[in-house]
Protein backbone atom coordinates (compact mmCIF):
# COMPACT_ATOMS: atom_id res chain seq x y z
CA UNK A 1 0.00 0.00 0.00
CA UNK A 2 2.92 2.17 0.48
CA UNK A 3 3.43 4.98 -2.26
CA UNK A 4 -0.30 4.41 -3.80
CA UNK A 5 -1.24 8.09 -2.57
CA UNK A 6 -0.10 10.17 -4.78
CA UNK A 7 -0.46 13.99 -5.06
CA UNK A 8 -3.91 13.73 -7.27
CA UNK A 9 -5.07 10.30 -7.43
CA UNK A 10 -4.72 6.99 -6.05
CA UNK A 11 -2.62 4.45 -8.11
CA UNK A 12 -0.81 1.38 -8.00
CA UNK A 13 0.13 -2.27 -9.43
CA UNK A 14 -2.59 -4.68 -9.13
CA UNK A 15 -2.67 -6.53 -6.90
CA UNK A 16 0.10 -6.31 -5.02
CA UNK A 17 -0.30 -2.47 -4.15
CA UNK A 18 -4.02 -1.82 -5.13
CA UNK A 19 -6.48 -4.56 -4.57
CA UNK A 20 -9.84 -5.49 -3.32
CA UNK A 21 -9.35 -5.46 -0.10
CA UNK A 22 -7.67 -1.53 -0.11
CA UNK A 23 -10.22 -0.39 -2.21
CA UNK A 24 -13.12 -1.35 -0.36
CA UNK A 25 -11.14 0.62 2.57
CA UNK A 26 -10.86 3.55 0.10
CA UNK A 27 -14.11 3.38 -0.69
CA UNK A 28 -14.98 3.87 3.12
CA UNK A 29 -12.74 6.51 3.87
CA UNK A 30 -13.94 8.42 0.98
CA UNK A 31 -17.47 8.14 2.54
CA UNK A 32 -16.13 9.37 5.86
CA UNK A 33 -14.67 12.24 4.08
CA UNK A 34 -17.79 13.48 1.76
CA UNK A 35 -20.36 12.35 4.41
CA UNK A 36 -23.35 12.22 2.85
CA UNK A 37 -25.49 12.38 0.10
CA UNK A 38 -25.13 10.93 -3.53
CA UNK A 39 -21.86 10.32 -5.33
CA UNK A 40 -21.55 9.19 -8.93
CA UNK A 41 -19.05 5.64 -9.29
CA UNK A 42 -17.59 4.85 -12.74
CA UNK A 43 -14.56 2.84 -14.52
CA UNK A 44 -12.56 2.05 -17.09
CA UNK A 45 -11.94 -0.83 -19.49
CA UNK A 46 -8.91 -1.90 -16.82
CA UNK A 47 -9.21 -5.84 -16.87
CA UNK A 48 -9.27 -5.26 -12.60
CA UNK A 49 -11.42 -2.55 -13.06
CA UNK A 50 -15.11 -4.67 -12.65
CA UNK A 51 -13.54 -6.17 -9.56
CA UNK A 52 -12.24 -2.97 -8.10
CA UNK A 53 -15.18 -1.01 -8.71
CA UNK A 54 -17.63 -3.70 -6.87
CA UNK A 55 -15.27 -3.22 -3.41
CA UNK A 56 -15.20 0.74 -3.85
CA UNK A 57 -18.92 0.59 -4.44
CA UNK A 58 -19.31 -1.73 -1.52
CA UNK A 59 -17.05 0.61 0.51
CA UNK A 60 -19.30 4.07 -0.35
CA UNK A 61 -22.51 2.28 0.60
CA UNK A 62 -21.59 0.50 3.96
CA UNK A 63 -20.42 4.45 4.64
CA UNK A 64 -23.84 5.44 4.12
CA UNK A 65 -23.58 7.15 0.37
CA UNK A 66 -25.95 6.41 -1.95
CA UNK A 67 -24.05 5.52 -5.50
CA UNK A 68 -25.07 6.19 -8.83
CA UNK A 69 -23.02 3.88 -11.23
CA UNK A 70 -22.73 5.13 -14.06
CA UNK A 71 -20.61 2.03 -15.81
CA UNK A 72 -17.90 2.52 -18.27
CA UNK A 73 -16.72 6.46 -18.86
CA UNK A 74 -14.04 8.43 -19.15
CA UNK A 75 -12.47 10.28 -16.76
CA UNK A 76 -13.99 13.68 -17.84
CA UNK A 77 -17.24 12.07 -17.51
CA UNK A 78 -17.07 11.23 -14.10
CA UNK A 79 -16.55 15.21 -13.59
CA UNK A 80 -19.50 15.95 -16.11
CA UNK A 81 -21.65 13.15 -14.33
CA UNK A 82 -20.90 15.09 -10.58
CA UNK A 83 -21.77 18.74 -11.62
CA UNK A 84 -24.42 18.11 -14.37
CA UNK A 85 -26.42 16.19 -12.39
CA UNK A 86 -25.19 18.11 -8.78
CA UNK A 87 -23.97 15.01 -7.25
CA UNK A 88 -21.71 15.25 -3.96
CA UNK A 89 -18.69 13.49 -5.24
CA UNK A 90 -17.68 11.04 -8.01
CA UNK A 91 -15.25 8.52 -8.33
CA UNK A 92 -13.40 6.81 -11.24
CA UNK A 93 -11.52 3.75 -10.95
CA UNK A 94 -9.02 4.16 -13.49
CA UNK A 95 -5.25 4.18 -13.90
CA UNK A 96 -5.21 7.12 -16.52
CA UNK A 97 -2.26 6.36 -19.08
CA UNK A 98 -0.77 4.04 -17.10
CA UNK A 99 0.32 0.34 -18.59
CA UNK A 100 -1.56 -2.26 -17.98
CA UNK A 101 -0.90 -3.36 -14.45
CA UNK A 102 -1.78 -0.99 -12.50
CA UNK A 103 -5.11 0.62 -11.33
CA UNK A 104 -6.22 2.65 -8.99
CA UNK A 105 -9.18 6.04 -8.44
CA UNK A 106 -9.89 9.58 -8.62
CA UNK A 107 -12.07 11.67 -7.00
CA UNK A 108 -14.10 15.07 -7.06
CA UNK A 109 -16.48 16.78 -4.76
CA UNK A 110 -19.39 18.31 -5.44
CA UNK A 111 -19.63 20.53 -8.25
CA UNK A 112 -16.54 18.19 -9.82
CA UNK A 113 -14.09 20.04 -7.35
CA UNK A 114 -10.79 17.45 -7.77
CA UNK A 115 -9.86 16.02 -4.43
CA UNK A 116 -5.96 16.28 -4.27
CA UNK A 117 -3.58 15.63 -1.57
CA UNK A 118 -4.04 18.57 0.37
CA UNK A 119 -7.80 18.78 0.12
CA UNK A 120 -8.97 15.14 0.85
CA UNK A 121 -5.87 12.33 -0.27
CA UNK A 122 -4.22 12.77 2.70
CA UNK A 123 -7.14 12.22 5.39
CA UNK A 124 -8.47 9.12 3.35
CA UNK A 125 -4.83 7.94 3.29
CA UNK A 126 -5.08 8.28 7.12
CA UNK A 127 -8.70 6.62 7.34
CA UNK A 128 -7.15 3.67 5.00
CA UNK A 129 -3.63 2.99 7.49
CA UNK A 130 -6.09 3.24 10.73
CA UNK A 131 -8.86 1.26 9.05
CA UNK A 132 -10.74 -0.55 12.06
CA UNK A 133 -14.43 0.11 11.49
CA UNK A 134 -16.57 -2.97 10.83
CA UNK A 135 -18.69 -3.50 7.98
CA UNK A 136 -23.08 -2.06 7.75
CA UNK A 137 -22.44 0.28 10.43
CA UNK A 138 -25.28 2.61 10.35
CA UNK A 139 -27.28 2.84 7.11
CA UNK A 140 -26.29 0.91 3.56
CA UNK A 141 -26.46 3.14 1.08
CA UNK A 142 -28.52 2.31 -2.14
CA UNK A 143 -27.52 1.45 -5.56
CA UNK A 144 -28.88 2.62 -8.98
CA UNK A 145 -27.41 2.66 -12.21
CA UNK A 146 -27.42 5.79 -15.20
CA UNK A 147 -26.72 6.09 -18.41
CA UNK A 148 -24.82 9.13 -19.25
CA UNK A 149 -23.16 9.30 -22.44
CA UNK A 150 -25.96 10.57 -24.86
CA UNK A 151 -25.77 13.69 -22.23
CA UNK A 152 -22.32 14.11 -22.45
CA UNK A 153 -22.05 14.06 -26.51
CA UNK A 154 -24.70 16.48 -26.41
CA UNK A 155 -22.71 18.71 -23.70
CA UNK A 156 -19.08 18.45 -25.86
CA UNK A 157 -20.93 19.30 -28.81
CA UNK A 158 -21.80 22.59 -27.43
CA UNK A 159 -18.26 23.82 -28.02
CA UNK A 160 -18.85 23.10 -31.99
CA UNK A 161 -18.83 25.94 -34.47
CA UNK A 162 -19.81 25.42 -38.21
CA UNK A 163 -17.05 22.35 -38.20
CA UNK A 164 -16.13 20.95 -41.86
CA UNK A 165 -15.93 17.74 -43.00
CA UNK A 166 -12.28 17.01 -42.37
CA UNK A 167 -10.31 12.95 -42.56
CA UNK A 168 -8.90 11.85 -39.41
CA UNK A 169 -7.06 9.22 -38.13
CA UNK A 170 -8.33 8.36 -34.09
CA UNK A 171 -6.36 6.10 -32.08
CA UNK A 172 -8.02 5.46 -29.10
CA UNK A 173 -5.70 2.91 -27.33
CA UNK A 174 -8.20 0.34 -26.62
CA UNK A 175 -8.95 2.91 -24.12
CA UNK A 176 -12.28 4.83 -23.29
CA UNK A 177 -11.51 7.47 -26.70
CA UNK A 178 -13.04 3.96 -28.30
CA UNK A 179 -16.74 4.50 -26.71
CA UNK A 180 -16.46 8.35 -27.09
CA UNK A 181 -15.36 9.26 -30.48
CA UNK A 182 -18.08 6.97 -32.50
CA UNK A 183 -21.06 8.11 -30.35
CA UNK A 184 -19.25 12.40 -31.35
CA UNK A 185 -19.06 11.06 -34.92
CA UNK A 186 -22.99 10.44 -35.25
CA UNK A 187 -23.19 14.22 -35.13
CA UNK A 188 -20.28 15.65 -36.71
CA UNK A 189 -19.09 15.68 -40.49
CA UNK A 190 -16.06 14.54 -41.65
CA UNK A 191 -14.65 10.80 -42.11
CA UNK A 192 -13.02 8.63 -39.43
CA UNK A 193 -10.22 6.27 -39.64
CA UNK A 194 -10.23 4.03 -36.28
CA UNK A 195 -7.40 2.54 -34.91
CA UNK A 196 -7.82 0.69 -31.85
CA UNK A 197 -11.06 1.60 -30.86
CA UNK A 198 -12.02 -2.23 -29.18
CA UNK A 199 -12.01 -1.48 -25.31
CA UNK A 200 -9.20 -4.27 -24.19
CA UNK A 201 -7.64 -3.28 -20.99
CA UNK A 202 -4.62 -5.74 -21.55
CA UNK A 203 -3.44 -2.15 -24.55
CA UNK A 204 -2.69 -5.20 -27.02
CA UNK A 205 -1.20 -2.74 -29.56
CA UNK A 206 0.39 -0.02 -27.42
CA UNK A 207 0.09 1.61 -24.03
CA UNK A 208 -2.69 4.48 -24.07
CA UNK A 209 0.14 6.94 -23.37
CA UNK A 210 -0.01 9.07 -25.99
CA UNK A 211 2.94 11.32 -24.47
CA UNK A 212 5.45 8.73 -25.08
CA UNK A 213 6.35 8.93 -29.07
CA UNK A 214 6.68 5.48 -29.76
CA UNK A 215 3.12 4.95 -28.44
CA UNK A 216 2.56 7.46 -31.51
CA UNK A 217 3.93 5.81 -34.38
CA UNK A 218 1.09 3.89 -35.71
CA UNK A 219 -0.91 7.04 -35.79
CA UNK A 220 1.31 8.87 -37.27
CA UNK A 221 2.10 6.51 -40.28
CA UNK A 222 -1.96 5.99 -40.59
CA UNK A 223 -2.04 9.96 -41.43
CA UNK A 224 0.38 9.47 -44.39
CA UNK A 225 -1.27 7.04 -45.69
CA UNK A 226 -4.64 8.13 -46.24
CA UNK A 227 -3.47 11.56 -46.58
CA UNK A 228 -5.64 12.60 -43.24
CA UNK A 229 -6.27 16.05 -42.57
CA UNK A 230 -5.48 15.64 -38.58
CA UNK A 231 -4.49 12.54 -36.09
CA UNK A 232 -5.72 12.23 -32.67
CA UNK A 233 -4.55 10.07 -29.80
CA UNK A 234 -6.31 10.03 -26.37
CA UNK A 235 -5.25 8.23 -23.83
CA UNK A 236 -6.55 5.07 -21.69
CA UNK A 237 -9.20 7.18 -19.62
CA UNK A 238 -9.47 9.69 -22.14
CA UNK A 239 -8.79 13.00 -20.00
CA UNK A 240 -5.39 13.51 -22.36
CA UNK A 241 -5.26 14.28 -26.30
CA UNK A 242 -2.39 14.69 -28.17
CA UNK A 243 -2.41 15.66 -31.74
CA UNK A 244 -0.21 15.00 -34.89
CA UNK A 245 -0.43 17.67 -38.45
CA UNK A 246 -1.09 16.06 -41.86
CA UNK A 247 2.64 16.00 -42.32
CA UNK A 248 2.32 13.12 -39.80
CA UNK A 249 4.04 14.94 -37.21
CA UNK A 250 3.33 14.98 -33.23
CA UNK A 251 2.37 19.22 -32.51
CA UNK A 252 3.61 19.99 -28.92
CA UNK A 253 0.71 20.39 -26.44
CA UNK A 254 1.88 24.10 -25.66
CA UNK A 255 1.08 24.64 -29.45
CA UNK A 256 -2.20 23.03 -29.43
CA UNK A 257 -2.64 25.25 -26.00
CA UNK A 258 -2.17 28.31 -28.30
CA UNK A 259 -4.34 27.33 -31.10
CA UNK A 260 -7.49 26.55 -28.86
CA UNK A 261 -6.96 30.13 -26.98
CA UNK A 262 -6.89 32.33 -30.42
CA UNK A 263 -10.12 30.23 -31.04
CA UNK A 264 -11.63 31.12 -27.56
CA UNK A 265 -10.45 34.49 -27.79
CA UNK A 266 -12.06 34.66 -31.54
CA UNK A 267 -15.27 33.68 -29.33
CA UNK A 268 -15.01 35.88 -26.35
CA UNK A 269 -12.35 38.69 -26.73
CA UNK A 270 -10.54 39.55 -23.69
CA UNK A 271 -10.55 36.38 -22.05
CA UNK A 272 -7.98 35.02 -19.54
CA UNK A 273 -5.98 31.90 -20.89
CA UNK A 274 -4.26 29.90 -18.06
CA UNK A 275 -1.03 27.63 -19.36
CA UNK A 276 1.65 25.68 -17.17
CA UNK A 277 4.91 27.30 -16.54
CA UNK A 278 7.03 24.51 -18.68
CA UNK A 279 5.07 25.97 -22.12
CA UNK A 280 6.77 28.17 -24.51
CA UNK A 281 6.92 31.26 -24.83
CA UNK A 282 5.08 31.60 -27.75
CA UNK A 283 1.78 31.03 -25.68
CA UNK A 284 1.67 33.91 -23.91
CA UNK A 285 2.97 36.25 -26.85
CA UNK A 286 0.07 34.77 -29.14
CA UNK A 287 -2.11 35.32 -26.27
CA UNK A 288 -1.24 38.85 -25.51
CA UNK A 289 -1.27 39.38 -29.53
CA UNK A 290 -4.88 38.02 -29.53
CA UNK A 291 -6.13 40.46 -26.85
CA UNK A 292 -6.23 37.37 -23.88
CA UNK A 293 -5.04 38.06 -20.94
CA UNK A 294 -2.28 35.38 -20.09
CA UNK A 295 -1.54 33.63 -16.71
CA UNK A 296 1.03 31.37 -15.80
CA UNK A 297 0.18 28.45 -13.59
CA UNK A 298 2.22 25.48 -11.32
CA UNK A 299 1.43 22.08 -12.97
CA UNK A 300 -0.98 19.73 -11.90
CA UNK A 301 -4.43 18.75 -12.67
CA UNK A 302 -5.50 19.97 -9.06
CA UNK A 303 -4.05 23.19 -9.31
CA UNK A 304 -4.76 24.31 -12.51
CA UNK A 305 -8.09 23.69 -12.10
CA UNK A 306 -8.20 25.69 -9.04
CA UNK A 307 -6.71 28.44 -10.46
CA UNK A 308 -8.76 28.81 -13.39
CA UNK A 309 -11.75 29.06 -10.89
CA UNK A 310 -9.95 31.91 -9.30
CA UNK A 311 -9.29 33.69 -12.38
CA UNK A 312 -12.64 32.50 -13.95
CA UNK A 313 -10.44 31.91 -17.32
CA UNK A 314 -11.88 30.37 -20.29
CA UNK A 315 -9.73 27.96 -20.93
CA UNK A 316 -6.30 26.59 -19.56
CA UNK A 317 -3.41 24.08 -21.48
CA UNK A 318 -0.95 21.67 -19.62
CA UNK A 319 2.16 20.26 -21.76
CA UNK A 320 0.72 16.83 -20.50
CA UNK A 321 -2.32 17.32 -22.84
CA UNK A 322 -4.76 18.07 -20.43
CA UNK A 323 -7.10 21.27 -21.36
CA UNK A 324 -9.39 22.62 -19.13
CA UNK A 325 -12.75 24.30 -20.23
CA UNK A 326 -14.55 27.21 -17.77
CA UNK A 327 -18.04 25.92 -19.84
CA UNK A 328 -16.94 22.40 -18.89
CA UNK A 329 -17.30 23.28 -14.60
CA UNK A 330 -13.59 24.24 -14.90
CA UNK A 331 -12.19 20.57 -15.61
CA UNK A 332 -10.66 18.82 -18.64
CA UNK A 333 -11.66 17.11 -21.20
CA UNK A 334 -9.68 15.35 -24.20
CA UNK A 335 -13.25 15.07 -26.48
CA UNK A 336 -14.07 18.84 -25.86
CA UNK A 337 -9.90 19.81 -26.89
CA UNK A 338 -10.98 17.40 -30.24
CA UNK A 339 -13.65 19.44 -30.55
CA UNK A 340 -12.06 22.92 -30.35
CA UNK A 341 -8.96 21.40 -32.38
CA UNK A 342 -12.37 21.00 -35.34
CA UNK A 343 -13.03 24.24 -34.72
CA UNK A 344 -9.37 25.77 -35.13
CA UNK A 345 -9.12 24.10 -38.54
CA UNK A 346 -12.56 24.84 -39.73
CA UNK A 347 -11.97 28.44 -39.01
CA UNK A 348 -8.23 28.53 -40.82
CA UNK A 349 -9.12 27.18 -44.17
CA UNK A 350 -5.23 25.74 -44.85
CA UNK A 351 -3.53 22.60 -43.33
CA UNK A 352 -2.43 22.13 -39.65
CA UNK A 353 1.25 22.39 -40.60
CA UNK A 354 0.72 25.27 -42.09
CA UNK A 355 -1.12 26.69 -39.24
CA UNK A 356 1.29 26.07 -36.51
CA UNK A 357 4.80 26.71 -38.39
CA UNK A 358 4.64 30.31 -37.46
CA UNK A 359 3.89 28.92 -34.04
CA UNK A 360 7.12 26.76 -34.02
CA UNK A 361 9.83 29.56 -33.51
CA UNK A 362 11.37 28.64 -30.53
CA UNK A 363 13.45 25.70 -29.52
CA UNK A 364 12.90 23.12 -26.58
CA UNK A 365 14.15 20.40 -25.06
CA UNK A 366 10.97 18.72 -23.54
CA UNK A 367 10.67 17.77 -19.69
CA UNK A 368 14.05 15.45 -19.49
CA UNK A 369 14.21 13.45 -15.98
CA UNK A 370 17.10 12.79 -14.18
CA UNK A 371 17.58 10.29 -11.05
CA UNK A 372 19.17 12.69 -7.88
CA UNK A 373 20.43 11.97 -4.57
CA UNK A 374 19.97 15.22 -3.11
CA UNK A 375 17.19 17.51 -5.24
CA UNK A 376 16.95 20.66 -2.66
CA UNK A 377 21.11 20.91 -2.59
CA UNK A 378 21.11 20.65 -6.62
CA UNK A 379 18.09 23.04 -7.03
CA UNK A 380 20.53 25.37 -4.73
CA UNK A 381 23.42 25.16 -6.60
CA UNK A 382 21.80 25.74 -9.84
CA UNK A 383 19.49 28.66 -8.76
CA UNK A 384 23.28 30.42 -7.19
CA UNK A 385 24.94 29.86 -10.55
CA UNK A 386 22.30 31.79 -12.70
CA UNK A 387 21.93 34.10 -10.19
CA UNK A 388 21.28 36.57 -12.84
CA UNK A 389 18.10 35.96 -14.78
CA UNK A 390 14.81 36.46 -13.86
CA UNK A 391 13.65 33.87 -11.09
CA UNK A 392 11.21 33.07 -9.67
CA UNK A 393 9.00 29.45 -7.44
CA UNK A 394 5.69 29.17 -9.01
CA UNK A 395 6.39 25.46 -9.06
CA UNK A 396 10.50 24.51 -8.54
CA UNK A 397 12.84 27.38 -9.57
CA UNK A 398 12.20 29.10 -13.27
CA UNK A 399 14.64 31.20 -14.55
CA UNK A 400 14.47 33.89 -17.50
CA UNK A 401 17.10 34.77 -19.48
CA UNK A 402 16.56 37.13 -22.41
CA UNK A 403 17.28 34.27 -24.99
CA UNK A 404 16.66 31.04 -22.78
CA UNK A 405 14.87 30.39 -19.72
CA UNK A 406 14.26 27.20 -17.58
CA UNK A 407 11.95 25.49 -15.16
CA UNK A 408 13.87 22.74 -12.93
CA UNK A 409 10.94 20.76 -9.90
CA UNK A 410 11.25 17.92 -7.94
CA UNK A 411 8.81 14.87 -8.69
CA UNK A 412 5.79 14.39 -6.36
CA UNK A 413 6.35 10.66 -6.37
CA UNK A 414 9.95 9.87 -7.29
CA UNK A 415 13.45 11.06 -6.57
CA UNK A 416 13.61 12.59 -9.75
CA UNK A 417 14.64 16.22 -11.07
CA UNK A 418 11.89 18.01 -13.88
CA UNK A 419 13.83 20.32 -16.42
CA UNK A 420 12.41 22.19 -18.86
CA UNK A 421 14.72 24.61 -21.55
CA UNK A 422 13.65 26.81 -23.94
CA UNK A 423 15.66 28.76 -26.65
CA UNK A 424 15.43 31.41 -29.40
CA UNK A 425 18.44 29.25 -31.52
CA UNK A 426 18.67 25.00 -31.41
CA UNK A 427 22.83 26.16 -30.83
CA UNK A 428 21.40 27.94 -27.55
CA UNK A 429 19.44 25.42 -26.61
CA UNK A 430 21.83 22.64 -26.80
CA UNK A 431 24.53 24.07 -24.93
CA UNK A 432 22.02 25.31 -22.27
CA UNK A 433 20.30 21.62 -21.48
CA UNK A 434 23.62 20.34 -21.45
CA UNK A 435 25.48 22.75 -19.14
CA UNK A 436 22.40 22.15 -17.01
CA UNK A 437 22.26 18.51 -17.10
CA UNK A 438 25.82 18.29 -16.28
CA UNK A 439 25.22 19.74 -12.82
CA UNK A 440 22.59 17.88 -12.08
CA UNK A 441 23.64 14.76 -13.13
CA UNK A 442 27.55 14.87 -11.82
CA UNK A 443 26.38 17.16 -8.34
Amino acid sequence: MAGIFKAYDIRGIYPQEINEEIVYKIGYAISQVIGKGTVAVGRDMRTSSPSLFKQVAEGLTDGGLNIVDVGLISTPMINFTTAHYDYDGGVMVTASHNSKEYNGVKMCQRGAYPISYETGIAEIEDKVRNFDVPKHTGKKGKIETKNVLDDYIQHVLKFSKKIKRFKIVIDAGNGMGGLIAPKLFEFLPGEVIPLYFELDGTFPHHDANPLESHNMHDLMKTVIEHEADLGVAFDGDADRVMFVDNEGQIVSADIITTLIAKEFLRQRPGGTILYDLRSSWTVREEVEKNGGKAQMCRVGHAFIKQALREANGVFAGELSGHYYFRDNSFCDSAAIAFVMMLNVLSQAGVPLSKLIHPLKRYHATGELNSKVKDPDQIIQHIEKKFQDGKTFYLDGLSIEFKDWWFNLRKSNTEPLLRLNVEAKTPQMLKEKSEELLSIIQNS
